[in-house]
């Protein structure tokens, strides 16, 4: 890896290669580039733990850690290192048994200062890399041999998320990006049974670029399985993947049926047992993953044993199977809206269980910055030097408007409502058919005027002035005598109200949640903050003021639109 990294690859042997040039996950971690000259610092003091640095952070460089005081006893622990009394466990209150520190790494920050303009507190301010390396170096060194203790969180929440080890780390995006937030909190939420089908172009960039492999795993060894395919196909790319699982899993479930159905000597009763409550659970995410982790045990034992049948034996070989796989299909909108857009409407109308995020910076970034359908009106950038003439495309409306029974579908802005994101995602990974989500992406190519440090600031504004409005549509949910017999179990729905997940009621029409507020301020301001608005009008006030009007007249009619949506929850 070190020599290609230093441009030395052709030095190398064949033999030095694996088969396929396979790489390890999570070899970011030992890059180390160190290219910031200022880097954040955490003052305790004024710390509300909340993770919100840790939450935007584009590279996962800032994270919270959790320590015992029997941890912080130790003699490894670094001169300086300082903690402050957890709160808020899953349980409630504090414990005092866990200590909470924010820590930065050093060298993978890239000193975007996009965590310090976030935090709500002011307890992170930007301070010299030269002051700052050898003891906040030391420090990361010692939080990374601590246990992971996210378990004592719920993930599906801003914090607990952030307890999470983030499974992207120390991609090779842009400072302040704002992709590899989003991509980051999927892995967090359910990296360690996710495959994803990466179109190209940033994400495809910065998510696998050789040698490197941002992408790693948790402290069980269990992570995303990522692949990259064309612009052109990776829909269909990602629906052969998820038809090829769907099939074996249907494959392994008829063969744990077969086996139950055998009387005598082919399994324990508790190992029976557990096989009884996995095909009760199988298609949901969360109960699956509670499941797998009675019965893989149980199956391993039991199939180590001289004696286990070939039945049996045939389970364990398949053990890959037994978790819910989560698919989630990624690409920008140069993908999504334009060159991939006739695959990614094929699989919005199969209704297959499958996830779409659609990381939407409104141009082809990866390419200079040129048009696409995505980019809205007014904006100067390659391929319209005199403004685009036309209104963007809502990719999300015509989604919830052609497929609005069966697709669930949403509008976000991470760095504008934190909670809203991860209601979607998790919205959206529990719905049984197709989601598409459409996420504002803030990007270095928009030209932000006060820099992507402040990307957080614009994204906020985009959301208040109406450019971007925030809202979920969940489709109707079939009564009861439409579901399937596995929907119907009783004890499925039980199971499921004791681990609150959402148990949908029948919902006829659907229902729309405008998540934005009634919209504030300046839509001229707010684009004036960005370069690929601003220089219209510096070259031609009278063109760029028309086509901003056409923009304001777009946000009006969207609005009014998803109001009326949402008023009679129906599409």
């Amino acid at each position: 890896m070190r020599p290609v990294l230093q441009l030395q690859g052709d030095t190398l042997p064949v033999s030095a290669f694996k088969p396929g040039n396979w790489l390890p996950p999570g070899t970011t971690s030992v890059e180390r580039r160190t290219v910031a000259t200022n880097i954040p610092h955490w003052d305790p003091a004024h710390c509300s733990e909340c993770n919100i640095c840790s939450f935007v952070c584009p590279h996962a460089a800032i994270r919270p850690v959790v320590a015992t005081a029997g941890e912080l006893a130790a003699d490894d622990v670094p001169v300086g290192f300082e903690t402050k009394s957890l709160r808020g466990l899953k349980s409630g209150g504090a414990d005092a048994e866990y200590t909470y520190r924010v820590q930065v790494s050093p060298q993978d920050c890239t000193g975007c200062s996009l965590c310090v303009s976030a935090c709500p507190e002011g307890s992170l301010t930007m301070a010299p890399l030269a002051e700052e390396l050898t003891q906040q170096a030391a420090n990361w060194k010692f939080t990374r041999a601590l246990p992971d203790r996210g378990s004592l969180f719920n993930r599906n929440t801003v914090r607990g998320s952030q307890f999470q080890p983030p499974l992207l780390e120390f991609s090779g995006a842009c400072e302040g990006c704002g992709e590899t937030a989003y991509v980051k909190l999927l892995t967090q939420l359910f990296g360690e049974r996710m495959i994803i089908a990466n179109a190209c172009g940033c994400s495809s960039v910065w998510g696998g670029w050789s040698p490197n492999n941002p992408y790693t795993v948790n402290s069980e060894g269990r992570g995303p399985a990522w692949a990259t395919s064309l612009l052109e196909d990776n829909a269909q790319f990602a629906l052969g993947i998820h038809f090829a699982l769907k099939q074996r899993r249907m494959a392994y479930a008829s063969a744990v049926r077969g086996l139950l159905q055998q009387q005598e000597g082919y399994g324990s009763s508790r190992l029976r047992s557990a096989l009884e409550e996995w095909l009760k659970v199988m298609d949901n995410g969360l109960l699956c993953h509670q499941a797998v982790q009675q019965l893989q045990p149980l199956l391993e034992a039991e199939c180590s044993a001289s004696y286990a049948p070939m039945a049996l034996k045939h389970l364990w070989e398949g053990v890959d199977l037994l978790e819910k796989p989560s698919i989630w299909i990624v690409g920008g909108d140069g993908w999504a809206y334009d060159i991939g857009f006739a695959g990614l409407d094929h699989v919005a109308a199969t209704g297959e269980d499958v996830n779409i995020l659609v990381l939407d910076t409104e141009s082809y970034s990866n390419t200079g910055g040129q048009k696409s359908k995505s980019t809205p009106v007014g904006a100067v950038v390659s391929l319209a030097a005199r403004g685009k003439q036309t209104s963007k495309k809502d990719l999300a409306m015509m989604m919830m408007d052609a497929y609005g029974q069966d697709v669930y579908v949403a509008s976000v802005c991470l760095e504008a409502d934190y909670k809203q994101v991860v209601k979607a995602f998790a919205e959206a990974e529990a719905h049984k058919g197709v989601s598409i989500i459409v996420a504002y992406a803030p990007c270095a190519m928009h030209g932000i005027s006060k820099g992507m440090g402040c990307s957080a600031v614009e994204a906020r504004a985009a959301v208040d002035v109406g450019y971007w409005p925030l809202w979920r549509w969940n489709p109707p949910v079939k009564p009861a005598d439409q579901l399937g017999p596995q929907q119907q179990n009783s004890e499925v729905t039980e199971a499921m109200a004791a681990t609150a997940v959402t148990v949908k009621p029948h919902v006829p029409h659907g229902k729309l949640t405008l998540d934005s507020k009634k919209p504030k301020g300046q839509l001229e301001e707010y684009l004036q903050g960005q370069v690929r608005f601003s220089a219209l009008t510096r070259q031609d006030p009278a063109v760029s003021a028309e086509l901003h009007q056409h923009m304001q007249t777009d946000i009006i009619a969207r609005l009014d639109k998803l109001r009326r949506i949402a008023g009679d929850g129906a599409s």
